[in-house]
């Protein structure tokens, strides 16, 4: 049975809030990002094919499911309840800040009580959305990536931001907002198909689910790679990972990565209540969770950072390089990117107040790449040789 608590190594506690365990579902998990792994050593054709396949396959899917939910599982009674007071934040839970001086914050608590709660509740839906600049990291395969990549980067993100919105939409029109606030483990897809198909809904979600997790798995893998070949180009990474396989890909990249990800598959999250004692199962064995919900908080604070500085730099080089050949052009120059600094300088803001435990981490690392970078930087000389060789 493929379970997060059917274990093969039992967890073995290493603090008060971690442990390491391996279970059948990590197991699996492990076995996954192996075989992506020499599926994508075999070259570029190849991870390209599985990668068309299986996005092409995954949004087919939430299309389904978004028809069904709209159509199919249209409730009046959710309709009105979710509708007819839109705007009024309700059953909503206290947000309790990491840091001791500052109060709770409630949705329902005024202007700043909901700017505090859209913050935090940013984490998933940027997560969702981050892999929209991934076709940038195999650029230098792109046929035409000064046209292509920003279309792709364009047309991406209007996509999954319009299939995102409708796949709400759907759960919204189907199911009352307490079902949503309390699907088990999060799942609302789950819930939905379960209202609309039944007991049957669980198995052709969990489907859907495994099509959408190998085909973003193998498009992290995929991509992943090709930002360490690029930074050993550049004389910041191993040599190593600079140099083609015979397949034409960055086949020691792709084999360091993969040993890096199978570990992250192995650490737990130890579990407590409200009241700080550790929760139990039926068989009074303690309860753990995976690192997914830490690590995401991690990555999202990070890349936020990079991306204000990303934009940032729009504005530095506009007035650095004036003349430079732009391919194309920043929409909305200067008022929307203006904006979006603005708005995620705020959420990195929140989330460093009120999730200090889960991003003061992911600041850690972002500081950690500063003397790394200068230290890697001394060994650029290796770039150009590498360079030569090719």
């Amino acid at each position: 049975m493929i379970s997060p608590a059917s274990w093969i190594v039992r967890p073995i506690d290493l603090s008060r809030g971690y442990a390491v365990s391996l279970s059948t579902q990590q197991l699996v998990a492990i076995g996954l990002i192996l075989f992506l792994t020499w599926l994508n050593t075999r070259g570029i054709r190849l991870g390209k094919l599985i990668q068309n396949a299986f996005t092409s396959a995954k949004t087919l899917s939430l299309l389904a499911l978004i028809v069904l939910g709209v159509f199919v599982g249209r409730n009046a009674g959710a309709i009105a309840a979710n509708f007819g007071d839109f705007w009024t934040p309700r059953n909503a839970v206290p947000i309790q800040p990491d840091l001791g001086f500052l109060p709770p914050m409630v949705a329902t608590s005024g202007a700043v009580g909901l700017f505090v709660a859209f913050c935090v509740a940013q984490v998933g839906s940027l997560f969702s959305a981050d892999a929209w600049n991934n076709i940038g990291f195999a650029a230098g395969e792109v046929k035409n990536p000064r046209r292509d990549v920003a279309l792709g980067m364009a047309f991406g993100t209007v996509l999954v931001t319009l299939l995102y919105v409708l796949a709400n939409l759907a759960y919204l029109t189907t199911l009352p907002l307490a079902a949503i606030q309390q699907a088990p483990d999060d799942r609302v897809a789950t819930a939905t198909l379960q209202v609309i198909f039944g007991p049957a809904g669980a198995t052709i979600m969990a489907l859907a689910i495994m099509v959408s997790t190998f085909g973003c798995n193998n498009g992290l893998v995929l991509a992943g790679a090709r930002v360490y070949y690029a930074m050993a180009r550049d004389g910041l990474f191993f040599r190593s990972t600079a140099r083609l396989s015979a397949h034409r890909v960055p086949a020691v990249g792709l084999w360091l990565q993969c040993l890096w990800a199978c570990l992250l598959v192995l650490p737990r999250t130890r579990l407590y209540d409200g009241a700080g004692a550790p929760l139990l199962d039926a068989a009074g064995a303690p309860r753990y969770g995976n690192l997914y919900s830490n690590l995401l908080d991690y990555v999202v604070f990070a890349v936020l950072i990079f991306y204000v500085l990303t934009i940032a730099g729009v504005f530095l080089l506009r007035r650095r390089r004036p003349l430079a050949e732009r391919p194309y052009r920043a929409l909305g120059y200067p008022l929307v990117p203006a904006l979006y600094i603005l708005v995620a300088s705020a959420i990195l803001v929140v989330l460093l107040l009120y999730k200090t435990s889960t991003t003061w981490p992911g600041l850690l690392l972002v500081l950690t790449g500063i003397p790394i970078y200068f230290l890697w930087r001394g060994r650029g000389a290796g770039a150009a040789d590498t360079r030569a060789q090719d």
